[in-house]
């Protein structure tokens, strides 16, 4: 996504969150419930017949989802498996797509080639054509996405975020099913409104062995999202953000997570971002958020080098990803404490004095702190009002500190 002002990259981000329709949620509307043991059970698959890989360890599939209005659905999947020898086994990833997006070939690609199964889905009941514009939606289509914002009337159980968190559950459990896939060594990651999924699907399944949230979070009331949820109505946006905010579902994570995300991101920003990875407990959480990461798919959102080590450090007993012990301030100077167990080559202590314009549009400024052992020290500027450290180690991960305000 090249750079835009502010308010285009607001105007970009509701076009595909919604086409708002007012609405009152029904009085008598339950509210969602997803059954870990039924969605545990290993959909039905058919196969796709337009639709084919041109890799061999990468197949083109429909799995059954869940009823929608009554009828049955199905969801387009690619799944992958690395070659291996008779009896050899491997650990698996669930690949969640953010707005814009579909399940992406090129995205299970890359965790084959990193000796990972792995499944992507598409969550809006679309094919994943690359050109179309929109995609083709298929005869068993389940809701369209994202955010579902016109939707909040209908049950719950036809609403677009309670569909793609069942769809990626059983998408998990597709996976693990495969007898070339350990059951039990399986992770998740999500872009964007994928993100914002992956900490819904961390409360719901615990299964998975991790997730990893890039740019997605709860709070949406504090995100650029905040327009679309409040107009709804306030009774429609309050019943939105009671159902389908992550912050309801966080505190049920019990895996380890990741919260990869950048300074200036146009739609998931720090006070949202902070109160997202607060509710689950420090031990469980890492944080790597690069001073102005571009927001989107390919490279940007699937490919941090932090993602992969932090998967393989629990998957496959790599070695872990540095971690911030605590972080404190005394007389304008920064001290971070952290352990690793691989050398922490370089800190940064990143900062803005800007405390009014929209975040995105926040200018930061990043000066070099200085290691001594196990710990990172700087000076803070007189004119910094925001501020977080940045510690960076010899495979060029970057794991943060958490911002704080001065």
């Amino acid at each position: 996504m090249q750079r835009t002002t502010f308010m285009h990259r607001v105007t970009l981000a509701l076009a595909c969150a919604f086409c708002f329709v007012s609405a009152s949620p029904a009085a008598d509307a339950a509210k969602p419930v997803w059954d870990l043991a039924a969605l545990s059970v290993p959909p039905a698959t058919f196969p796709s017949e337009t639709i084919k890989s041109s890799t061999p360890e990468i197949r083109a599939l429909f799995f059954e989802g869940r009823p929608f209005h009554g009828k049955p659905t199905r969801v387009f999947a690619w799944m992958g498996v690395p070659r291996g020898e008779p009896g050899q086994k491997f650990p698996g990833m669930v690949l969640v797509h953010g707005g814009g997006g579909t399940a992406f070939e090129s995205w299970v690609k890359l965790w084959v080639d990193r000796g990972y199964a792995a499944i992507a889905m598409d969550t809006c009941g679309a094919l994943p054509k690359p050109d179309a514009a929109p995609r083709p939606r298929h005869e068993f289509s389940g809701p369209p996405g994202w955010g579902g914002f016109d939707q909040i009337d209908q049950a719950a159980e036809d609403q677009w975020t309670y569909h793609a968190v069942a769809d990626a559950v059983l998408a998990h459990s597709l996976l693990r099913a495969q007898p070339e896939v350990y059951a039990d060594r399986i992770g998740l990651t999500g872009i964007s409104w994928g993100g914002y999924l992956t900490c819904i699907i961390a409360g719901v399944d615990s299964r998975l062995r991790f997730a990893v949230p890039v740019y997605g979070c709860g709070f949406y009331r504090d995100t650029v999202f905040a327009a679309p949820v409040n107009q709804s109505g306030t009774d429609g946006g309050n019943r939105w953000m009671e159902w389908w905010d992550p912050s309801n579902y966080l505190p049920r994570a019990k895996m380890p997570m990741l919260w990869v995300n950048g300074s200036n991101d146009f739609a998931y920003w720090f006070p949202a971002m902070q109160k997202s990875y607060r509710i689950i407990p420090a031990e469980n959480r890492t944080l790597a958020v690069r001073l102005r990461m571009p927001h989107g798919h390919g490279p940007a959102g699937e490919s941090p080098k932090e993602i992969a080590v932090f998967a393989d450090s629990i998957l496959r007993g790599g070695k872990p990803l540095p971690r911030v012990v605590s972080q404190q301030i005394q007389d304008r100077q920064v001290t971070v404490a952290f352990e690793s167990t691989v050398p922490v080559v370089k800190a940064e202590l990143n900062f803005t004095s800007d405390t009014t314009s929209p975040w995105p549009d926040r200018p930061w400024t990043a000066i070099p702190a200085t290691l001594q052992g196990n710990v990172a020290t700087a000076t803070l500027p007189a004119e910094a009002k925001l501020y977080y450290m940045n510690l960076f180690d010899d495979r060029d991960c970057a794991v943060s500190s958490e911002h704080a305000e001065r």
